[in-house]
């Protein structure tokens, strides 16, 4: 499991995703205050065979369960990373109710650690 992160202003950043091994869930959560979609989400299954990419625009967090072992993912992104400016809200949160395909076996320290998204989203409107 990769939980859902995101870059606030001025590192947002856009990302083309692939799954190049394996398979994944991947998802994405609009996180654009004001959008008349805030808060909910869109799942997509990217594996090697369809050769699929998703768009994750600025404004939106992004996460994914591994759904293969040996699973591969590769990000394009239009900015660097600036730990300043991630953010994480936790990828059970009730007021987002991803339906992940699968029990959650393994995820990092970090990405258990992360925020309610009411929490997180309160900065987006900064």
């Amino acid at each position: 499991m990769r939980g859902m992160h995101l870059q606030m202003a001025p590192a947002e950043e856009v990302k083309i995703v692939r799954c190049t091994r394996g398979a994944i869930f991947d998802v994405i959560v609009d996180c654009r205050p004001g959008s008349a979609t805030f808060g909910t989400w869109e799942a997509f299954y990217l594996n090697e065979d369809n050769h699929d990419a998703v768009y994750v625009p600025k404004g939106f967090a992004h996460g994914f369960q591994a759904l293969a072992t040996r699973t591969e993912v590769f990000y394009h992104i239009s900015q660097f990373h600036d730990p300043e400016c991630a953010r994480s809200f936790h990828y059970l949160d009730k007021d987002i109710g991803i339906s992940w395909p699968k029990p959650v076996s393994v995820v990092s320290p970090k990405d258990k650690k992360a925020m309610a998204f009411a929490t997180c989203s309160a900065e987006f409107q900064e």
